[in-house]
C-alpha cells in the first residue's frame, strides 16, 4: 500500500479540497494526508509549507507527493527531503530554480496561452467568475462550500520567493493535464509539461478541479498498479 500526500493550490479550499480522492484511495488500503499549510503568517516560506507537509508523514509506506495548481511549488521540496515513489502535478505550476511564483506567470507565457484560447471559448478561460473558471464541472453543491474551507492566501514572502531547488528532485514524475481547464488551458499545460518537465501528460476531462468533480477517475489515475 501507499500513502499520498496532498498539497492544495489556492483558492480551492485548502486540504478540504482532496476529501473525495482521500476517500476513494483509502477505500483501496492507501493512506492519506492533506494539510492545509497556509495559516496567514505574511513572513512564511515556501519551504515553511514544505515543512509543514513533511511532519505530517509518518509512515513506511512508498510515498507519492501530488501538487495541484499554486501547490507545485512545494510539492518538489517534500519530494526532495523524503523517500519519494512518485511526484505527480496534477495541472500544477511546474516552477524552475531561481523562479518565484510571481514570475512564473510570464516566464512561462500564460497571459498569451489564455489570451489564444478565450478567443476561442467566449472568454471563459481566464473568467474572474470562479464558477466559470474554476468550478464550472463542479458539483453546486461542493463548489458553494470552497469559500468557506479557504484558508488565508499564501504569503507574498512564498509568492515571491526564488525557488529553492537547483534542480527539479530525481524522482519518477508525472504531469495529469485537465482537457477542460478554464484557468491553465490544455494546449499550456502540455506545453509546461514538455519543456520543464521532458514528458507527455496524462489527460483526464475535467475543469481546474478535478478532485472535486471527478475524483473517482483522477484517484485511478494517481493510485500505482495492484
Amino acid at each position: 500500500m501507499s500513502t499520498f500526500a496532498f498539497i492544495h493550490g489556492a483558492g480551492v479550499g485548502g486540504g478540504w479540497f482532496w476529501h473525495l480522492v482521500e476517500t476513494e484511495l483509502r477505500s483501496r488500503g492507501h493512506t492519506t494526508v492533506a494539510p492545509s499549510p497556509w495559516k496567514g503568517d505574511e513572513s512564511e516560506t515556501l519551504s515553511g509549507y514544505a515543512d509543514s507537509v513533511v511532519d505530517m508523514i509518518d509512515t513506511p509506506d512508498e510515498l507519492f507527493v501530488v501538487a495541484h495548481s499554486f501547490g507545485g511549488f512545494t510539492a518538489p521540496l517534500v519530494a526532495e527531503r523524503l523517500p519519494t515513489a512518485g511526484l505527480i502535478y496534477v495541472t500544477a505550476m511546474v516552477p524552475r530554480p531561481g523562479e518565484s511564483p510571481a514570475d512564473w506567470w510570464t516566464n512561462t507565457g500564460y497571459p498569451e496561452a489564455v489570451r489564444i484560447q478565450a478567443a476561442k471559448d467566449g472568454g471563459r478561460t481566464g473568467s474572474p467568475d470562479p464558477y466559470i473558471g474554476y468550478y464550472h464541472d463542479v458539483p453546486k453543491e461542493l463548489a458553494d462550500q470552497v469559500s468557506h474551507r479557504e484558508p488565508p492566501p499564501p504569503s507574498n514572502a512564498a509568492y515571491y520567493e526564488p525557488w529553492p531547488l537547483d534542480a527539479h528532485p530525481d524522482v519518477p514524475t508525472r504531469y495529469i493535464l485537465c482537457t477542460e481547464d478554464r484557468l491553465f488551458p490544455a494546449a499550456f499545460q502540455r506545453r509546461l509539461a514538455h519543456d520543464r518537465l521532458g514528458t507527455t501528460p496524462d489527460e483526464i476531462t475535467s475543469g481546474h478541479c478535478p478532485a472535486l468533480s471527478r475524483p473517482t477517475e483522477l484517484a485511478a489515475m494517481l493510485a500505482p498498479p495492484d
